[in-house]
């Protein structure tokens, strides 16, 4: 008696992709790329983001890339419309321009990934891997741009929310986040209890937060303490 075959219900299920570009033979090629892979599956494609976006909402996908130039909708356009239509789905932007302004732009659309066609071979499957992990895949080249990016920012003073607290209100936060009283705050500070919670309100506000959890929580990421 032969031995039975791999349950297909204990199978991994596919991920799920829709394909957005308006050239029927890159589409064609990013396919190839793609269902090759024993967990990708190309389940939908479009020629438009107009197109992307009546098809994501037709077929159930995992998993969007969207080349940026498209008729119509632009993929930048359509990937912010999916976002609020579909918030589980992940988008990707395979596009040919090694553009800061383009990348900048998918990033706020709500792409959590940026790969040019040219090294699509490469990068696009670990891409999508990487996406349906939450983690953001990005080329070198648009790594370097982030940072350049951000150094400018730094060095013209457009600080970011880390610097924008007081030497004396990073010193209480740090206390609240390791839990001690307002009391014990303001003795080992030399201050009065009022201007603790002064500070407090202050950190809570600046901050936009609720309550001493939520301070915590930023002073872990902030490195004031260990988590």
């Amino acid at each position: 008696m032969p031995a039975p075959g791999p349950d297909p219900a204990s199978a991994p299920a596919k991920i799920r992709i829709l394909l957005a570009d308006d050239h029927a033979l890159v589409r064609r090629g990013v396919r190839l790329i793609l269902d090759r892979e024993p967990d990708l599956e190309v389940v939908a494609e479009a020629g438009d983001g107009a197109e992307a976006i009546d098809m994501a909402r037709a077929h159930e996908a995992d998993l969007a890339v969207l080349d940026i130039a498209m008729p119509r909708l632009t993929g930048l356009q359509a990937a912010r419309e999916l976002a609020a239509l579909k918030p589980g789905l992940r988008i990707l932007m395979l596009t040919m321009h090694d553009n800061e302004q383009y990348l900048f732009q998918a990033l706020k659309s709500g792409a959590c990934g940026y790969v040019l066609k040219s090294v699509a071979d490469r990068d696009l499957v670990a891409a999508c891997r990487a996406a349906m992990r939450d983690e953001p895949f990005l080329y070198p080249g648009a790594v370097t741009a982030l940072i350049r990016n951000y150094l400018d920012r730094v060095r013209h003073g457009e600080e970011t929310s880390d610097h924008i607290l007081t030497p004396r209100e990073e010193e209480v936060l740090k206390l609240v986040a390791e839990g001690h009283s307002s009391k014990e705050i303001a003795e080992i500070l030399f201050i009065s209890i009022k201007t603790v919670q002064r500070h407090r309100a202050n950190l809570l506000q600046k901050l936009g937060l609720r309550d001493r959890l939520e301070l915590t929580r930023y002073a872990i990421r902030a490195g004031l303490i260990e988590p």
